[in-house]
């Protein structure tokens, strides 16, 4: 048998578990989605004799959730799964083995768009509790009392613990400033600075506390609208990126197409592999560059 039939043999037997797994997974999302367990259900709550809802869940269908739920909070994982098929239409585990060293690069950025995700909702939160705390001022209210209600209705102080020590502190007369300025070293939450300064300013020497927070929340406010249209200016240099990220794949694609076999030249010649690790080391260079001349401009 001749390497190209052993190829195409390889790459049909890759396709057929591709397409096993596929309806595998369209099987399980109907059963899961409740389309075929109206019939069985019902005749088991009559056997068991349990109410609607009590129907006990088989044990692979919790594990088949827990996975499912495992999988979707850590979505790095697909770096492996992709190298499993390359692996498996190139029959070779050098893929596998990629797949698997990308695991972590992938999962820390995962984790860093989660972290600006989190600040820049607790920079939003703390905006709010500006307007809010100004509001409840400007309605009557004692600036003690106005933060309390502010700070219940805006989330916007990291943690449970931040949150009782800035309550307790402007319920019962303590360092209210201290509070606000110690809650305010979280990553998002640095205008509680400007918010322990309004508050010291007003209680030391009697200022509106109101108008100062309403400058406060504009300023906030005007910072955050600039950081927005900076990211959208960088929309197009981020899809450059992405582009030339994926250049070499739309290359093995049409290589594919036009039959000239690249996975099995990179994967099974020696000229082949010394192009994909050159290759690959100039491709993570020039995406090391670029990123970081985009997080330049976006810093």
């Amino acid at each position: 048998m001749g390497a190209e039939t052993q190829g195409g043999v390889l790459m049909s037997v890759g396709v057929f578990v591709l397409g096993v797994v596929a309806v595998s997974a369209a099987v399980m999302g109907l059963w899961s989605d409740g389309s075929w367990r109206g019939a069985e259900a019902r005749r088991a709550r009559l056997v068991l004799g349990v109410g609607p809802g009590k129907v006990p869940v088989p044990a692979w269908r919790r594990g088949a959730k827990t996975w499912w739920e495992w999988g979707r909070a850590r979505p790095e994982w697909g770096c492996v799964a992709v190298g499993l098929v390359i692996g498996l239409v190139g029959a070779s585990v050098v893929p596998l083995v990629l797949g698997v060293c990308a695991v972590p690069g992938a999962a820390r950025a995962r984790r860093a768009r989660a972290a600006r995700r989190e600040r820049e909702r607790r920079g939003d939160a703390v905006i709010r509790l500006c307007g809010l705390m100004a509001g409840e001022v400007r309605a009557g209210k004692q600036p003690g009392e106005a933060l309390v209600v502010a700070v219940r209705e805006s989330a916007a102080l990291p943690g449970a613990g931040a949150s009782a020590a800035v309550v307790a502190a402007a319920r019962f007369g303590g360092d209210v400033s201290g509070a606000l300025r110690e809650a305010a070293r979280r990553p998002g939450a640095e205008g509680l600075h400007g918010l322990a300064a309004c508050w010291r300013v007003a209680v030391d020497r009697g200022a509106g506390l109101a108008a100062g927070l309403e400058r406060l929340a504009s300023a906030l406010q005007a910072e955050r609208d600039q950081r927005a249209e900076l990211r959208a200016q960088l929309a197009g240099p981020w899809s450059t990126v992405v582009m030339l990220a994926a250049l070499p794949v739309l290359g093995l694609l049409l290589g594919s197409a036009l039959g000239a076999h690249p996975l099995r030249v990179l994967l099974h010649t020696g000229a082949g592999a010394g192009c994909l690790v050159v290759g690959g080391a100039l491709e993570a260079a020039g995406m090391w560059w670029a990123v970081r001349i985009v997080r330049g401009a976006e810093a």
